[in-house]
């Protein structure tokens, strides 16, 4: 579970790569999923994006899974 902190704009969790609490700088992305060109405006999706500051390591979940 993310956690708010005193660091300027971050969040702390948890890093798989570090095996740690560490500082991360998160951000939703809007990804098009589909390959095929006239779909492509209706394939948007958003997207959780984590990045490790220590590390450098990034994760990314699906926020809508419907």
């Amino acid at each position: 579970m993310a956690t708010t902190d005193d660091s300027f704009n971050g969040m702390t969790e948890h890093c798989e790569e570090c095996d740690l609490e560490t500082l991360h700088e998160v951000s939703v992305q809007i990804r098009t999923e589909s390959l095929k060109q006239e779909n492509a405006q209706f394939s948007r999706e958003p997207y959780r994006v984590a990045e490790c500051q220590r590390c450098g390591n990034r994760s990314s979940q699906r926020m809508n899974n419907a």
